[in-house]
């Protein structure tokens, strides 16, 4: 199956997503211009992102002095993208966009970032803008979101330091009220900042007029000191380059400077950076200090980025994806047309046979199906995950408030998940290939290296298990997992009347009884100490679950479809749930194991001891 036939069946199919169209809010919108919106991404993505995916592998940024300089396809995918609409595709038509379905527009973005996830495709720019859109005032909106929605300007989000990575609490970036007047700047209060910033994707480069940053920072108090923790963080916009309430660049240039380039494993067609604020090199009115617009109230910074943040972990997962899904199709393609061994025969091998294509083999097979298992799996979960922030936005008063709870559950899942085991599919990917596979000859071993980043960026695997063990599964009394739990119930007793999958609904409801004696067993001594100290086993049990559902609700929605069984996706899409459900599902027992039992063998080994 093709990317796009299989984004339709999940679209049509499965999610219903047509129905959006009955809300007001989609009223304008039927198929037919959904699928005008892929053609397009399709078309855009084959010829601006594809063609030049291992060029920009190549080619990485570097600065001459005075600019980063990319490749011009780089410059050319941009503007392409820009002009397709896609950054403000699901915003109001009042602010430029297309009112788009959020499910549609996570569903067209995925073509890019199968096509050249290193390129990017705006995905910080729209997070960007939609914290704005929700958080910032009028004139921000007008000043800074619109013109990133229309691709003039870009975004970042800036929060680790070098000194404390993933630790905001050790935030020591300085916010000072810029002149007694401060509070009067129609932009926002205005504040000056000095801090360094690092692992900023997009901070520095010449593809847009200028680059918004929003940049995390702590106030001081009365009496000069930070407050320490989270709590004194607030949230500022700091653009590269000063502009006019109208937006209109003033030909200024703000106190941001780029520090230096990451070099990096991967992800090599996007700039990642260590940024210096308010180092004087670039002084405003005379003075050092980057120029920053406050956002909200001080000390709602946090609060305010997480809107930015968990957009980011689904566009994370997405990307996850997509690069797993396109070196399973490269393996896959692979496996069709290399010659090589014989059938084993009862009498043995004929070395007088012709060579088989690797696909007949059985463990090629074994490795192209968990590749499958894995990358659709995971593409299902995520425009699930689409469809609950549609859900959210759009549906009723008690709806929207279940789809919030759950996503508030599935999120460290969405990112995770196939951060893990896309991961691994492009680890097969290149093992299906063989030597070829290691060479930089097939595009196999780049996949791998673009998605490698996954479990580290926008909150590592260890900080997705510590969210969803700590936070979510207890969050609201434990509503969110009850929630989850009984939609996952739902799907199995629907299943259980199909008797082609009535052995999986019994697998599922199993797996779900041991999550759930796994997470109460966890917190049964109340100290975060012994709950926590197996969150990632937790976390990879509870999204193999979670997985397992998709792919059993995929499932009866692909029986539905085709009764008869006659068309290959459908087989395919069955053969991968059975795939998932005798090789991967049995694995959560170990995973388990060490969670209930408050194994604490890592946690307590002493540091001599390694």
């Amino acid at each position: 199956m093709s990317l796009r036939s299989t984004v339709d069946f999940l679209l049509y199919q499965w999610l219903d997503a047509e129905s959006l169209n009955q809300r007001a809010r989609f009223a304008d919108h039927s198929r037919e211009t959904f699928d005008a919106v892929f053609d397009t991404c399709e078309r855009i993505a084959r010829e601006k992102y594809a063609p030049f995916n291992r060029l920009v592998d190549m080619q990485e940024p570097h600065f001459d002095g005075e600019k980063v300089i990319l490749p011009q396809a780089t410059h050319d995918a941009q503007k392409a993208y820009a002009a397709s609409g896609m950054l403000s595709a699901a915003q109001d038509y009042e602010s430029g966009g297309m009112q788009l379905p959020y499910t549609v527009e996570a569903s067209a973005n995925a073509f890019f970032a199968m096509a050249s996830v290193s390129i990017g495709s705006g995905m910080l720019t729209t997070g960007n803008a939609n914290l704005l859109m929700v958080h910032g005032t009028d004139l921000q909106k007008e000043v800074f979101a619109k013109n990133e929605f229309s691709g003039r300007f870009s975004g970042t989000m800036c929060l680790s330091e070098p000194q404390a990575g993933s630790s905001l609490s050790d935030v020591i970036t300085r916010a000072l009220p810029d002149g007694a007047d401060f509070e009067s700047e129609p932009l926002g209060p205005r504040f000056r900042l000095k801090g360094h910033k690092m692992w900023i994707s997009a901070g520095e480069h010449e593809l847009t007029d200028n680059i918004i940053h929003l940049v995390l920072a702590k106030i001081p108090g009365p009496d000069g000191k930070l407050i320490p923790g989270t709590r004194g963080i607030s949230l500022f916009i700091v653009p590269k380059k000063m502009v006019n309430t109208a937006g209109e660049l003033t030909g200024v240039r703000n106190d941001v400077a780029l520090a230096g380039l990451n070099h990096k494993l991967g992800w090599r067609g996007t700039t990642n950076t260590l940024l210096n604020f308010g180092e004087g090199k670039y002084p405003v009115d005379g003075q050092a200090g980057a120029v920053g617009y406050l956002v909200g109230q001080p000390h709602q910074g946090l609060r305010c980025m997480f809107h930015m943040m968990n957009e980011a972990r689904i566009g994370v997962g997405t990307a996850a994806t997509m690069l797993g899904m396109a070196g399973y199709y490269a393996s896959l393609d692979y496996a069709r047309n290399r010659p090589q061994g014989r059938p084993i025969t009862g009498a043995g091998k004929d070395a007088s046979a012709p060579q088989s294509r690797i696909i007949e083999h059985a463990d090629v097979k074994r490795m192209l199906l968990a590749q499958k298992s894995y990358c659709e799996g995971a593409l299902a979960l995520e425009l699930y995950c689409a469809r609950l922030v549609d859900e959210q936005h759009t549906a009723g008063p008690e709806a929207a408030d279940d789809a919030r709870l759950l996503l508030e559950v599935l999120t460290p899942i969405a990112k995770s998940w196939p951060s893990e085991w896309c991961l691994e599919a492009n680890s097969l990917a290149i093992q299906v290939h063989g030597g070829y596979g290691y060479t930089r000859d097939f595009p196999v071993e780049q996949y791998w290296r673009d998605n490698r980043l996954n479990m580290i960026h926008e909150g590592t695997h260890g900080i997705q298990a510590l969210d969803l063990l700590g936070r979510k599964v207890l969050m609201e009394g434990g509503r969110g997992l009850a929630l989850l739990t009984a939609r996952i119930s739902a799907t199995a007793e629907r299943a259980l009347q199909v008797p082609e999958l009535a052995d999986h609904a019994r697998a599922l409801v199993q797996a779900l009884q041991q999550v759930a004696h796994a997470t109460q067993a966890a917190w049964a001594t109340g100290t975060p100490g012994d709950a926590l100290a197996n969150a990632v086993p937790y976390m990879q049990a509870f999204g193999h679950t979670v997985l397992a559902w998709i792919w059993l609700d995929v499932g009866l929605a692909a029986l539905r479809a085709d009764a008869t069984k006659s068309v290959a996706s459908t087989l395919g899409k069955i053969g991968a749930m059975a795939y998932f459900y005798h090789y991967e599902l049995p694995k959560i027992g170990a995973w388990l194991n060490v969670v209930q039992n408050r194994d604490l063998t890592c946690a307590n080994l002493p540091e001599e001891a390694f």
